[in-house]
């Protein structure tokens, strides 16, 4: 799932990726569809977003009526290259001048407690909370002491006060971004890469369910809204404009919350082991004898969610997009290869005496150390790299797996 756009704004540190607004909907809807009072008398906190430009902020506050929301708190992460170019909500200014001598674009705190048609014109919208702001009536507008990082003493004394935290996070900054959300107990719903999935700091959390993916499916892949010096990879062959705006595609892009909805507790249908190495769409599976076994953990290989056997209840090692489809009701997560997550599974070889091969037969001069940890299976599938020992014993590395296995059924 590798992104060479995500990859080099990540070393760039430009992590000015902006959230489209039908996007924001759809996931939150979900959770309403789910729970109709998640969010009522709730604070709700977007601590990397600048109200001029955040589509977070024109979501929750358009509904912050519909939601019953108590508050909601927006921060900006730092001045932004695209600030008041994609909402426009207060026309030519850009902020309140806290002090002589200060720059004119500042990291701003928005705090909105009360929101209501104070215009006359039978409808609440965008203009009436500018309006409110700038009058500081019910609500506030001030710049914010330092840049408005998360890490801050001032957003963090804002996210003691908050219930649920909503945004888009800096992609870099993700595995402290989460840290700091678990050490402050705070309900999320937020965005990141579907590689965190297999993060040191985040896989325990969600094999422990106390964190799982949201509503969207991510096969599909997000668009952002980004600057318009944002420059893309030459392989990049999608969408640039959207709705008049310059966007960029990331695929393998999800939602990570801890917010309960609907689609986690759907039963993953499912085939009996004998059917799929029948009836298997795929050509890896159909026509088989039987599932592969691992070479050096106590499981089978499956490749695809979909190919999961219904009647098979030892451990199975899936692809990590298997938790875009994880059901806690029917399955239980048991680890996962590499990055030391195989808790409750434990590999049996080490491959210190093998050695990398290239499918032209050149030695790579890595040593099977270098496998260690990975789920591997005995052959050569003439596609990718393999290792071999002395012996002319031939493994070869599937991708991350995650270990599972079906629940036990209790009567």
């Amino acid at each position: 799932m590798a992104n060479s756009n995500l990859t080099n704004a990540k070393r760039a540190k430009n992590d000015e990726f902006y959230t489209q607004y039908v996007d924001i909907q759809k996931e939150i809807e979900a959770y309403l569809e789910y729970n109709p009072n998640v969010f009522r008398g709730k604070v709700v906190y977007c601590n990397c977003d600048d109200p001029f430009e955040s589509n977070f902020f024109r979501y929750f506050v358009l509904n912050f009526n519909k939601l019953g929301l108590k508050q909601l708190i927006t921060t900006s992460y730092k001045p932004s290259p695209v600030a008041n170019t994609q909402l426009n909500l207060f026309g030519d200014d850009k902020t309140l001048t806290k002090s002589k001598g200060r720059p004119k674009i500042n990291a701003n705190k928005f705090i909105v407690s009360d929101v209501r048609d104070i215009d006359g014109d039978g409808e609440f919208n965008l203009k009436d909370i500018a309006q409110q702001l700038k009058v500081n009536k019910h609500n506030e507008w001030t710049p914010l002491e330092g840049d408005g990082d998360f890490r801050s003493d001032e957003c963090i004394n804002l996210l003691k006060q908050s219930d649920i935290v909503v945004t888009n996070p800096p992609f870099s900054l993700f595995r402290e971004y989460v840290k700091q959300l678990f050490d402050y107990n705070k309900k999320f719903v937020i965005i990141g890469n579907m590689n965190a999935i297999t993060y040191k700091e985040i896989f325990p959390k969600i094999k422990e369910n106390k964190m799982w993916l949201g509503a969207t499916n991510f096969n599909t892949g997000m668009y952002f809204k980004v600057p318009e010096s944002f420059t893309y990879a030459s392989t990049y062959k999608f969408e640039r404009e959207r709705n008049g705006e310059k966007v960029n595609r990331v695929p393998g892009v999800c939602w990570f919350t801890r917010l309960d909805h609907g689609r986690r507790h759907q039963p993953l249908p499912l085939m009996t082991m004998e059917e799929n190495l029948k009836y298997s769409k795929h050509k890896e599976i159909k026509g088989k004898k039987a599932y592969d076994k691992y070479d050096n953990y106590n499981a089978i290989e499956v490749s695809f969610t979909d190919s999961i056997p219904s009647d098979y209840y030892g451990v199975m090692g899936v692809p990590i997009s298997f938790l875009d489809k994880y059901n806690p009701d029917q399955f239980e997560i048991l680890g996962a290869t590499q990055r030391g997550c195989h808790d409750e599974v434990h590999d049996t070889k080490k491959y210190d005496d093998y050695w990398e091969v290239r499918q032209n037969g050149k030695e790579t001069g890595s040593s099977g150390g270098k496998t260690n940890e990975n789920a591997n299976l005995v052959g050569n599938d003439g596609k990718k790299n393999y290792f071999i020992n002395k012996e002319g014993r031939i493994i070869q590395s599937a991708y991350q797996r995650i270990f599972i296995r079906h629940k036990k059924k209790t009567i």
